[in-house]
């Protein structure tokens, strides 16, 4: 259970975010999924959001993950 509280604690929350993209770690967090999921829908090209690929890594925009939980998707 401490390992479950100190993973929450490590993210801020997303309305102070202000870098325009995430990690996939982080990206995971503010949708409540495991990374390994948002790994797919980029492999897979089939899941809610998108990621942008930056030297061979993904990077979630801010912006997408706030509509997404806003109740839209973009």
């Amino acid at each position: 259970m401490i390992q479950n509280a100190t993973a929450q604690n490590q993210f801020v929350p997303l309305e102070q975010i202000t870098r325009p993209t995430v990690p996939t770690d982080q990206a995971a967090h503010y949708l409540n999924r495991r990374p390994q999921t948002l790994r797919a829908w980029s492999s897979l090209q089939n899941g809610a959001l998108r990621p942008l690929r930056i030297n061979g890594r993904l990077a979630w925009r801010v912006a997408d993950i706030r509509a997404l939980l806003e109740g839209g998707a973009k």
